[in-house]
């Protein structure tokens, strides 16, 4: 087991993110293999952009900033700061927000592996 660590958020290194289109997608990489057996997690930004994806881990994800919405088939689910959202493993998803920050954590921290990603 590692030691506690802070991440300040004056110092989070956020990189692009997934097809971005005209809007704009980033994501920091904060907790990962290199410091859990267990779980993920970091903080993504999402202004103006639909990013598909089928998550292959449990996530967890709090809304920061902003207005975030996770589309899945025909539902919506509009989030704004304060709400969270549980998304099961192997749930075909869009995120989309605007000027939305959020904060995520998932589980099994070593989903690429598991999926032959790596």
């Amino acid at each position: 087991m590692s030691d506690v660590i802070q991440f300040k958020r004056n110092s989070l290194a956020f990189e692009p993110y997934g097809d971005q289109g005209a809007g704009s997608a980033s994501i920091a990489r904060l907790v990962g293999p290199q410091h859990s057996n267990t779980m993920g997690a970091g903080m993504a930004r999402f202004d103006n952009v639909s990013i598909e994806w089928t998550v292959l881990y449990d996530e967890l994800i709090v809304v920061l900033e902003g207005v975030f919405r996770l589309r899945v088939g025909d539902k919506t689910f509009e989030a704004t700061p304060g709400d969270v959202l549980w998304i099961p493993e192997n749930t075909p998803r869009r995120y989309e927000g605007e000027r939305a920050t959020v904060f995520y954590a998932l589980a099994p921290v070593d989903w690429k592996a598991r999926h032959a990603l790596t």
